[in-house]
């Protein structure tokens, strides 16, 4: 299982970085989990929307979801973009991508209707239809999972400001666990137990309990000790100063001794059971290349 992180920027995209969006691939099973603005953009980089298996929110806050729109549209397009009108354009022709299942929290189906409804292209009136054509959208429960390819996701209610559920991603390689956002310390020890992966947001400097939900990077430690995990990713920053960032890694290194990351987007995780685990592990990035 590989984790490939495209976005880990809190709120709107800033230093060059794209929101929450990350790519799972098991063999020939690729998911998004979460898709934030700047998302469809670094998927692009990568692959293409038509090649995903599913995409699965973690709850519905604009930075978590925002560039579904824009996925959608691009698989719409495709449709679009016949040889009369586009002669010299490579791959020119009428495509009709495959709808791409979509799952999303209770009550998400209206959000993005109303979202698509908010930006309408009167021209081509093809492309307003992003979440009844090219996605194939199921609205999930708290505890239910999903099996998509050879990957099994199980969907965890955690408090968050927002409805908000942090996944557990089971395959043949090993287990990854996401924790969306949440200040639900009790609730994410249960989801990441045992995990060889635990990608985990650390938004705060310092521990706020507040309503609005969440984590420090010392707080994604505990859970990752408590937890018994293999290695600890932290994402969802508010900079990507390198300073800042490795001083919130070091919070988080107090309290877990195992092995912990930063995000940083195109970076890539192998997530491997670690009853097989190599002995060698990828470099940290230095300050330059964070």
């Amino acid at each position: 299982m590989i984790l490939t992180i495209l976005g880990c920027h809190q709120g709107m995209p800033a230093d060059g970085q794209a929101s929450s969006c990350y790519l799972v691939t098991e063999g020939s099973t690729r998911v998004l989990l979460d898709c934030g603005p700047g998302g469809a953009t670094a998927l692009s980089a990568v692959s293409h929307v038509s090649m995903l298996d599913a995409i699965v929110i973690s709850h519905l806050h604009s930075d978590h979801c925002y560039d579904l729109l824009p996925l959608g549209k691009t698989l719409l397009s495709g449709r679009m973009k016949d040889a009369r009108r586009f002669p010299t354009l490579p791959g020119a022709g009428a495509t009709q991508w495959p709808a791409v299942p979509l799952y999303v929290p209770a009550g998400g189906r209206a959000a993005l209707g109303a979202l698509a409804a908010a930006l309408p292209v009167p021209t081509y009136p093809l492309l307003d239809r992003s979440f009844d054509l090219a996605f194939d959208v199921a609205e999930y429960e708290p505890g239910d999972v999903l099996t998509v390819g050879d990957c099994r996701i199980g969907l965890h209610s955690l408090r968050h400001s927002l409805a908000n559920c942090g996944m557990r991603v089971e395959g043949p390689a090993g287990t990854l666990a996401y924790s969306g956002d949440t200040f639900d310390v009790p609730g994410l020890v249960e989801l990441a137990h045992g995990t060889d992966l635990f990608l985990c947001e650390a938004t705060l400097e310092l521990t706020d309990d507040t309503v609005h939900g969440h984590l420090s990077a010392a707080q994604a430690g505990e859970v990752a000790a408590a937890a018994g995990v293999g290695e600890l990713v932290l994402t969802h920053f508010v900079t990507a100063d390198p300073e800042w960032l490795a001083a919130r890694r070091a919070d988080a290194q107090r309290a877990f001794d195992g092995p912990v990351h930063l995000a940083t987007p195109g970076r890539q995780f192998e997530v491997q059971s670690r009853r097989f685990k190599a002995t060698t592990r990828a470099p940290e990035p230095t300050a330059r290349e964070m």
